[in-house]
Order: C-alpha cells, then structure tokens, then sequence
C-alpha cells in the first residue's frame, strides 16, 4: 500500500506541474484580454476629446440661431473592434504587419523554451518508467495502463489547449505551438503503448494490435485538421509503419491493402481539404512502397491483393488528388500539376511492375490495362492529368518489349546434349493476348492523341498528346514484330508501319486545316515526324537488315522538308538525333551488311549503305541551312561531306581489294584514284562554299585539302614514284592511258583548276600551294611519259640513252614556255613564276648533265635548242608583257 502510494506521489508530480502550467498561461491569456480592452478605450476616448476640438468649441459664443450640433456617430462595439484586431492577417514568421522579426528573446521565451521542456517532460517520463521497471513498482499491466492515461491525458491537455487559444485570442502569437505539440506527445505515446502490449507484453494479438494501430493512426490524422501538419506528419509515418511493426508468421494481403485503402483515403482527404501537397506526395510513395512486398509471389491469393491495392490506390487519386476531377482541388486552365500527373503515373508503374514479376499474368494484364486506359481517360476530364499520358505510353511500351524481349537468366546457362532437360523451357506468354494488347494500345494512343487537339489550354499538352499518339504505337510495333519475326523481312509488317505512316500524315494534315488552338501547329508537326519515322521502319521491315542505315538516313531530310513547312526548333535536333543513330550504325558494322558487300564495283552495298546517306544528308544540309545555320545545319553539312569522303574512299578500297576492304594494299593506283577523287572533292567544296558561305563547307575543303596534299607529297612524289628504287617493278601499262596518267596527268589538272577556282575566294598562299602542285605534277608527268616512251612500262633511272635524256630537256623547256603562254593569257603572275622556275630547270640540267652526259649531235642540239628557247621566252616577256609605250619609243628614236 505504501508502495502505490509513493507511485501515485510520484506520478502526480508531473500532472500537477502541468495543470499549474496550463492554469498559469490561461491566467496570462486572460489578462492579456483586458490588457488589449483598456488599450481600444484608451484609443476611442482620444479620438472623441482631442485638444483641437476642446479650444474651438469653448472660443465659439454660443448664439440660438446657431444650428444644433449634429449627432455624434456611435462607437464601434468594442467586441468586433477586437475581433477585427484579431482577423489581422499575420506574416509566417507570426508577427503581424508592421511587426518586426522575432528576436533572441521572443524565439528563446515563445519557442525554445516550449522544445526543451517538451524534450524533458518526455525524458522525465522515460526515466520514471524506466525506475519502475528496475524497481518492480509497477507490473505490465499497470504500465500499459498508465501508458494508455497518459496519452489520453496529453491529447486532451492538447485540444483543452487549443480551444483556450481560440477562446482567448492568442492563438496568433509567435512561437511553438504547444497544443499541438501535446497531441503529437500523447499519439507518440499512443504508439509506444500499443506496440507494447502487443509486442513486449503479449497482451493482444496481431489482428487486435494491427486494428489499434490503425486507429490511433487515423484519429492522428484526424487531428492533424485541428493542429496543423506537424501533426499530419507524425500519424503519415505512424500510419505507414504500422504493418512493418506489426509482423505474423503468415502475412495477410487483404488485411493490409484494406488498412492501407482506408489509411490512405484519410491522408489524401486531408491533404485535399488543408491542400497540403506534401501530404499527398509523401502518401503516394509510402503507399506505392508497400505495393513491392510480395509482388513477384505468383500464387493467386497474393496477385489478387496486390491487383486490387493498385486499383484502388489509383481510384483514390483520381477521385481525391487530381485536380478538377471529382473531389479534387480546382484546376488552373492550361496548367500540368505534378502531382496530378504524378500520382497516376506512380500507380500505372506499380501495375507494371506487377506484369513484369509475374510473367505477363492475364490478371496483371488486364489491371494494367485498365489503369493505362483509366489515365488516359482522366487525363481527357482534367487537364492537369496530362503529364500522366506520355508515362503511360512508356510504360505500355516498355511491358511490350519486355513481352517481346523475356531476360529469363535460366535460358542464358541452359546446359546441352545430354543434359539439355536439366532445366525446362521458359513458359511463353500467350501471343495472341499481346497482340490484342498491342493492338489496343497503339489505338488508345493513337486516337486519343488524335481526338484530345483542340481541347487543351495548353501548348504543352497538345504536344504531349501527339508524342504519346506517334511514339507509343511505332515502339510497339518494333516489339511485336521482333516476337513475331526476329527482325527478318516481314512485308506484313512492313505494310502495318506502312498504315501508321498514312495515318500519321492524315492526321498531320487535317490539324492545319483546323482553326488555330494553343499547341495546334506543334502536335501537327510531331505528326508528321511520326509518319516520317513509321515511312522509315516500313522500309527497313520491307528490305533488307542493309535497309536500316538506308531508312534513318533517308529519315534526315524527310524530318528536315517537315520542319520547313512546319517550323518547331525540336525537329530539327530530332534530325541531328537521326545523323548521330546513322553514324552509330555505321560505326558497328562500316561493311553495313558484313561480308554481303559484293565484288561489282560501284553498284554494290557500299554504294547504298553510304551514297544514299551522303546525298540524303545534303538534301537535309541545304534544307536545314534556308532557316539557320545553327548546329544540327552544321551536322548535317559535317555528316554530307562525311559519308562522301567514306563512299569514294570505301568504294576505291573496294575496286581495287576486289571486295575486299580490309585488306592491306597500298598501290600506285589506288592511291592515284584517292588523290583525283580529293581534289575533285576539294573543287566541289570551293564552289559550294562560294554559295554557303559555311564554316563547315570552308574547313572540309581545307582538311580534304592537306590530307589530299599528304597523299601527293608521300604517295605519288616519293612512296609510289615508278623511277625510285623502293618502287622499281612497278608497271605503268600503256603508252599513253596508263596509271602515269591517273597519277599525275590527271591530278596536275585537278590541282590547276583548283587555283584557278579559288583565285578570287582564297589567299595567294592557298592559290600558290595549288599551282605549285599542278605544275610540279604536270613536270613529274611529262619526265615519266617519256620514260615510259623509250623504256617501256618497266621504268628505273639507271642506262639513260642520249636521246632520252635530250628529250628530257625538250620536254621541259616547251612545259615552260606553254605555262609562260598560259600566265600571260592569264595574267597570272604565279604561273609565269611556275614557268621561270621550269626553264631554270631546264637551264640547269643542260648546262650540269646534258654538258657531261650527253655526246655528239645530242650535246649541240641541247645547247642550241636552250639558246633559241631562251631567246624566244625573251620575246614574248618584250613583245607581250612589257611591250614599251609609244611615247617612250618617240623620245628614243
């Protein structure tokens, strides 16, 4: 008896110290009250005898026929006097307007205080019980017991708390909210006391502990409308850890999707009426969390729970959180909320998540189904749904291909021979299932992204609509039709990508026809992408595996002919995205179709797999560029000169391998074709550029330029020259059309059109290395031809006969005098300086080599044709370039 005593003593300690605190701060309530009344008479007597008034009506004589004074207003009844007082408006901080910021002292009194005394009572009270326990003062069920009084105690302390607030007129003051805080101690110690019982004690079993938990949960929730959201925090976590803490040996799906449904119905309807976002948002993950224990057990009295906790999770969102739709928030016209859009699409994602553990279930199916069709219905009501819809379509996507595409990691190390049974096959999901499921999928987007422009406020959303609309049904006739034909040519296939393309088109092309709506234009426009790209798959099904880099390549220019009739910066990154896939391609197989190039030359795979792309990619260059020479212009001109350079490069290789690229060789011909091709590149690029004005255009002339100079210098000049003697034995086949003539003939042209052409749009220093080149060319041509006329198609240096080597000189002193010829027709002062160069060549070897190697008739006809060539090339400069004027011949004469 002493004992209980001493523990009630104890225990009422801290009771009494409460309610002491509680009658002290009422007391302070109520004085405040007349403190507030004085000040408002105070006010309202100052008004009515102010001293100005006072002088003026004692100076003034009274007079009868004055007018009498008129009534004085009545004063405002002093209760909505301070009742307007308190509908002031407060700033968050809690100081209403005019009020500065809390200071050190007000937070330490108002807020501080309020925390650390919370944080003490609470210790106090653990250590309390905690000594009874090592003392043996108090049994389990006492314990429970006063565990469950205090609870009560404290939330009722807290609410008595609230109302005083409200009937006082303190509720505004800054600081910690103690009613509030009260509650959230007692549902605390709520918590504590039944998890106790039930866990520590044994008193109540899971199904009773489970309910109990529940409640305290809800009626947490329920009292967070009263105290605020710190209050709602505390019972959402509660809530939500509740079944983690309760645990049986035998978990019971129905029980806990039914708690959760009811859990989560009163934290959405809560979130919905003191419209707390993070409410909702903090919900809708815990909720989809609890979808994840449990998901991939296969057994139907699992999938079936875990079906209708998806299914209602989404109703309750739809009916609560969405806005504009049912009982949910207003919504602003044109405006995606996420967490509209968001919370559809997180419980779309579950259902998905429910397909893919259990293998395609026809139960999961149909509830995936049913919520991809149920978003894109809300989505149609409330247009803050919207953001769910292109979700929806990756999601409807994705379990498409994962249909069409099964990671089964038993199928991976399935053993062979003998043993092949070891480990059975993969159960196959039922085709025709998917492909009505496909079917339907493609046109629920399909139609209903058709169908929604025109009805939105919003460009955004009309194009979202029209992405959903395009991209869902081409993704999922790829997957279908990788189950079905394992990417062979199907022309079955290849007719429905066919359809899709029409249809794109058809739909692109009656939105510009309607009258304009926000967004209208843009969605016509990813229309008509759509039915580019699905024109692209058709050709790609149709043919050939070769066929893709042909469909993606031939896919640039369409998107870039659709961007300029309807003008949306987005498309044309999306024909940039289109070069980088081809590249891709091109990059993983340069053969395009391995080792089925062919040996015809020209007409062969190289020829599609990189002509059609280069001529494709200019198309999309020159359309691109009438707009802006912005950076996908830029790569689409990079990508055109690209893929020339590799198709003449490639079908070189292929012409001279006889089919085959990779192998090593490194002739005279091969390089002589790789020169005339660079500088005939490099020529067409001049020209362009003269129209362009492009940077892309001036730098792929120069790049093709110095490796096509590299190539003369170390190839023709020194590596592959038939008179040097690394390359002796090489033939140089006929007298006139041999490969002297594709080595060098042909290419000192090239290069002297090249100056020619850039003789206005170049620097005299790119003019000249072009000249320099052609006639240095030109001069190794000429001395080869020769050779081959007295040696034969076997050239080398050694045995010279007199005759070829006067030759030699004769060739060369009329080279010079034609290019002296050619400079004054000109007037081209590079090539007169080209043809001086030559004769002093000339000159030189005469008077070095001729004078000693040559003997007879030979040495004098060197000699006296050096003289008359000479004294010719000094008429022409006389007669024709400094020819002397007339007045200069009169004062000489």
């Amino acid at each position: 008896m002493e004992i209980a005593l001493g523990v009630l003593v104890v225990l009422a300690i801290p009771i009494a110290a409460i309610a002491a605190f509680f009658m002290v701060l009422g007391a302070r309530s109520r004085l405040q009250l007349l403190e507030r009344r004085v000040r408002v008479l105070e006010g309202r007597l100052g008004e009515t005898l102010t001293p100005g008034k006072e002088s003026v009506s004692a100076s003034k004589p009274s007079s009868a026929a004055a007018p009498p004074p008129k009534p004085q207003a009545a004063p405002e009844p002093l209760p909505e006097k301070i009742a307007a007082s308190r509908a002031t408006p407060t700033s968050p901080s809690g100081a209403g307007p005019g009020r500065s910021a809390a200071g050190f002292e007000e937070k330490f009194g108002t807020r501080w205080v309020v925390y650390i005394g919370g944080l003490a009572l609470a210790l106090g009270g653990i250590f309390l019980v905690r000594y009874s326990i090592e003392q043996g003062l108090l049994g389990p069920g006492m314990r429970i017991f006063l565990g469950g009084l205090l609870a009560a105690g404290l939330v009722a302390a807290g609410e008595w708390m609230r109302r005083q607030e409200r009937l006082s007129g303190i509720a505004g003051i800054s600081g910690a909210h103690i009613p509030s805080i009260l509650t959230a101690a007692g549902t605390t110690v709520a918590y504590a006391t039944v998890f106790a019982a039930y866990a520590l004690y044994g008193f109540v079993g899971p199904a009773f502990a489970f309910v109990l938990l529940g409640i305290v949960a809800l009626a947490t929730l329920g009292a967070a409308l009263l105290h605020g959201p710190a209050l709602a925090g505390l019972g959402l976590i509660g809530a939500y850890v509740t079944p983690a803490l309760v645990s049986t040996d035998e978990p019971n799906y129905w029980a806990l999707y039914l708690y959760l449904a009811v859990v989560t119905a009163a934290a959405f309807a809560l979130a919905r009426v003191r419209l707390w976002r993070w409410l909702a948002v903090a919900a809708i993950a815990l909720n989809f969390l609890w979808m994840l224990p449990g998901i991939d057990d296969g057994r139907a009295d699992v999938l079936m729970p875990h079906a209708f906790h998806a299914l209602v999770s989404f109703a309750l969102v739809a009916a609560l959180i969405v806005s504009g739709l049912l009982y949910g928030p207003p919504a602003a016209p044109g405006r995606i909320e996420a967490e509209s859009s968001g919370g559809l699409a997180v419980y779309v994602l579950a259902a998905a998540f429910l397909v893919l553990a259990n293998h395609h279930d026809s139960l999961a199916l149909g509830v995936f189904a049913a919520l991809v069709a149920a978003t894109l219905a809300i989505a149609w009501r409330s247009e803050a749904a919207i953001g769910a819809v292109p979700a929806a379509a990756l999601l409807a996507a994705l379990v498409m291909w994962h249909w069409a595409v099964p990671l089964d990691l038993e199928t991976l190390i399935a053993p062979g021979g003998p043993t092949a049974g070891a480990i059975g096959e993969p159960g196959r999901a039922v085709v025709g299932l998917h492909l009505a499921l496909g079917a339907g999928f493609a046109l629920l987007f399909g139609s209903a992204g058709f169908l929604a422009q025109g009805r939105v406020h919003a460009p955004l959303s009309a194009m979202l609509w029209a992405a959903s609309a395009t991209a869902a049904p081409i993704a999922i006739l790829i997957a279908v039709y990788y189950r079905i034909a394992g990417f062979e040519r199907s022309i079955p296939f290849a007719a429905l990508s066919l359809l899709l393309a029409a249809l794109f088109g058809y739909a692109a092309e009656l939105l510009t026809k309607r009258p304009p709506r926000p967004g209208q234009a843009a969605a016509g426009t990813i229309f008509a992408t759509g039915g580019i790209a699905a024109l692209a798959l058709a050709l790609t099904l149709a043919m050939e595996k070769g066929w893709l880099t042909v469909g993606l390549a031939l896919m640039v220019p369409g998107i870039a002919w659709v961007e300029q009739k309807r003008p949306l910066p987005a498309l044309r990154w999306v024909a940039a995205a289109g070069i980088v896939l081809v590249l891709a391609r091109i990059a993983w197989d340069p053969r395009i179709v391995g080792n089925e190039v062919g040996t015809t030359p020209i007409f062969n795979w190289l020829l599609y797999g990189y002509g059609v792309p280069a001529a494709s990619f200019w198309l999309a260059a020159y359309l691109l560029r009438r707009r802006a020479d912005d950076v996908p212009a830029r790569m689409a001109d990079s990508a055109a000169i690209l893929f020339t350079v590799l198709t003449a490069f490639l079908q070189i290789r292929h012409y001279i391998t006889g089919g085959d690229i990779y192998r090593t060789s490194n002739t005279l011909s091969e390089i002589a074709l790789q020169v005339c091709v660079g500088l005939a590149m490099i020529i067409g690029l001049e020209r362009v550029r003269e129209r362009t004005n492009s940077i892309i255009h001036n730098v792929g002339a120069l790049l093709i330029g110095g490796l096509t100079l590299a190539a003369i210098v170390f190839g023709l000049v020194l590596g592959k020259n038939p008179l040097l003697p690394f390359s002796r034995g090489t033939a140089v086949d006929g007298l006139i059309f041999n490969v002297i003539l594709l080595g060098y003939g042909l290419p000192a042209v090239l290069a002297g059109v090249l100056a020619l052409v850039t003789r206005h749009t170049r620097p005299q220093a790119y003019r000249a290395v072009a000249a320099v080149t052609a006639v240095g060319l030109a001069l190794l041509y000429l001395t080869l031809e020769v050779a081959r006329f007295y040696q034969g198609p076997l050239l080398r240096l050694s045995a010279v006969s007199d005759a070829e080597q006067y030759t030699y000189s004769a060739v060369w002193l009329a080279f010079g005098v034609a290019l002296l010829i050619a400079g004054i027709f000109l007037r081209s002062q590079p090539v007169r300086y080209c043809s001086a160069a030559v004769v002093l060549i000339s000159v030189g070897k005469v008077f070095l080599f001729d004078m000693a190697g040559l003997t007879g008739v030979f040495r004098a006809l060197s000699f006296i044709g050096l003289g008359l060539v000479l004294v010719g090339i000094g008429l022409l400069y006389q007669r024709l370039l400094f020819r002397p004027s007339a007045t200069s011949t009169s004062t000489t004469g």
